[in-house]
C-alpha cells in the first residue's frame, strides 16, 4: 500500500513545503527506511509540479535523508545507529551551553511544555511525544539568548526525530524523562548553571544510550537471516 503523503498547494514556498512534506513522511515512516522514491511518483501523490520535488530531494540528499539507488532514482537513507549516536553527540554538547546559558538568565520554563510532556508520555501518540520532547529543548535553546544554537540543533533533531519515531512505535517513552526535564528546568530557573549543565548532560547521555540500544535492537530485528545465522 503506498504511503499517504498530503497535497499541497501552490505557493512562493513550495520547495520548502515539499521539503518539509517529504521529511514529515520519512521522520513518520510513511516513506521507509530504503524504500525506492522517484521524482515522477512523489510530484503525483503530492500534486505538484516535479521541479519543486528535484529540488526538495537535492536539499534532502544533501542532509543525509535519501541516497541515489542502484540504477535509477533514489532510495529513503537507512537507519543507522552508529549515525545516531554521533548525531547525539553533538546534541547533547548543544544542549549543555544551552542550559548552562540559560540559567545565567534564571529562565523559568513554562511548566505547562512539562505538563504536555507527561501527558503524552502517557499516551499513545509518537508524534505528540517528540514534539513534545522538542518543544521543551528549544524553548532552551531559546533561553541561551544565543540563536546559533537552535539553528544548529534544528538540523540535528531532524535526524533523531526520525530515530526517536522508528524506536517510540515498539516502545513507549519512559514518563520519568520528564522528571529529568523537570529536574533541569528547576536548576536553570535558579540560576545553578554548573547543575542545570551536569544534569543536561547526564540526560543527555542516558537517552543517548537508550535510544541507541533500542535503534540497535530494532534494526537487528528487521536483518534478513544471513546463511549459517541461527533463527
Amino acid at each position: 500500500m503506498p504511503a499517504q503523503l498530503v497535497q499541497i498547494a501552490a505557493a512562493p514556498d513550495l520547495v520548502d513545503q515539499v521539503y518539509r512534506a517529504l521529511l514529515d513522511a520519512i521522520s513518520g515512516g510513511s516513506l521507509a527506511p530504503g524504500e525506492r522514491i522517484t521524482q515522477e511518483d512523489l510530484a503525483r501523490r503530492l500534486a505538484v509540479s516535479r521541479q519543486p520535488v528535484l529540488q526538495a530531494l537535492r536539499l534532502l540528499k544533501k542532509d543525509g535523508f535519501v541516497l541515489d539507488a542502484p540504477g535509477r532514482g533514489l532510495l529513503v537513507a537507512p537507519l543507522d545507529a552508529e549515525w545516531t549516536a554521533k548525531v547525539y553527540q553533538v546534541r547533547g554538547a548543544l544542549d549543555v551551553l544551552a542550559a548552562r546559558l540559560a540559567a545565567e538568565q534564571r529562565f523559568k520554563i513554562d511548566p505547562k511544555l512539562i505538563e504536555r510532556g507527561r501527558r503524552a508520555a502517557r499516551g499513545r501518540s509518537v508524534e505528540a511525544m517528540i514534539d513534545a520532547d522538542m518543544a521543551f529543548h528549544h524553548a532552551i535553546y531559546v533561553a541561551s539568548g544565543n540563536p546559533l544554537i537552535a539553528q544548529s540543533a534544528d538540523q540535528h533533531w531532524r535526524h533523531l526525530r526520525r530515530a526517536m519515531g522508528a524506536v517510540l512505535q515498539s516502545v513507549p517513552q519512559r514518563e520519568s524523562l520528564w522528571d529529568e526535564h523537570e529536574a533541569i528546568a528547576r536548576a536553570i530557573a535558579a540560576g545553578d548553571a554548573d547543575t542545570a549543565a551536569r544534569l543536561s548532560e547526564e540526560h543527555g547521555a542516558q537517552a543517548s544510550r537508550t535510544l541507541g540500544m533500542r535503534l540497535a535492537e530494532r534494526l537487528s530485528a528487521h536483518t534478513p537471516t544471513q546463511a549459517g545465522d541461527t533463527a
